[in-house]
């Protein structure tokens, strides 16, 4: 029997190369925002798989490439797949957390961005997530709480610091959101930070300030999605629907999330 080990051992670690180059395929397919070769490449990967930390990985990069593509129960089942491979994957606790909160399971998203905070008490990722869901519970004091404790222990995150701006604006304290937009640009003129800084304007009715800014976003970067997103709904509130319209399908083009904007897209007549 010993005789034929390394035969096996050698003919197991022939295999890693090709399924090397396989996920090297399906993360190219994803970057490119390709997510259906994306779905596909993944899918295969994650059921060859034998190592759960990979096949995890697999099934979370599957789940969200399903979601970019309004695929939302089965992105859910994907995740769950990937909690089963690795019960350890920071990953799948704040991919479940995050789809939970999409199917309207606030209390579950919770439950998930907690269990992941006992495995990772000062994972930034997880903070982020769990604040946006005290945002959606409207348990703002605690919201603010994560956000500040987060800010405190990694103040370069700017995720960190435009999700607390733009709690602050939902908040309706739109000069605060302004101010703090103002300082962050100052420090780093992002396409993230000019998009929001539009989003605020637009709350704040300043249209051509708004357009300003959402333009810069997207010089700066064409393919981030949300800045047309940010456009539309400027355009929208300037009565220039079709071109608001527009810009929604760009945005649907770089990789944004349909279910996000649906209510938006309704106004297009897509259904």
């Amino acid at each position: 029997m010993k005789k034929f080990l390394p035969l096996l051992a050698l003919f197991s670690f022939a295999m890693l190369p090709a399924q090397l180059q396989d996920s090297k395929v399906a993360d190219e397919c994803f970057r490119k925002a390709d997510y259906k070769c994306a779905e596909t490449a993944y899918s295969v990967l994650a059921d060859n798989e034998r190592i759960g930390k990979l096949k995890s990985q697999f099934y979370n990069n599957l789940g969200t490439s399903q979601r970019r593509l309004g695929k939302t129960e089965q992105a859910f089942v994907s995740y769950q797949n990937a909690l089963k491979a690795d019960g350890n994957s920071i990953q799948t606790y704040i991919n479940l957390s995050s789809i939970h909160a999409q199917r309207g399971s606030k209390q579950k998203a919770l439950e998930y961005a907690n269990q992941g905070l006992l495995l990772d008490g000062e994972n930034q990722e997880i903070f982020i997530t769990r604040a946006k869901v005290y945002e959606d519970l409207k348990k703002n004091d605690l919201a603010e709480k994560d956000y500040q404790y987060l800010i405190s222990i990694a103040p370069d995150n700017l995720i960190a610091k435009t999700n607390y701006a733009t709690y602050k604006k939902n908040l309706g304290k739109l000069d605060e959101a302004l101010k703090d937009y103002n300082q962050l640009i100052s420090e780093k003129p992002e396409s993230l930070l000019y998009n929001n800084r539009a989003d605020v304007y637009l709350s704040m009715k300043m249209y051509k300030e708004a357009s300003t800014d959402v333009e810069k976003a997207i010089k700066l970067d064409p393919k981030f999605s949300l800045s047309y997103v940010t456009k539309a709904k400027i355009l929208f509130d300037m009565n220039k629907d079709s071109d608001a319209c527009l810009n929604l399908e760009k945005a649907l083009k770089t990789g944004f999330e349909k279910y996000l904007i649906n209510d938006l897209l309704r106004k297009c007549g897509n259904k």
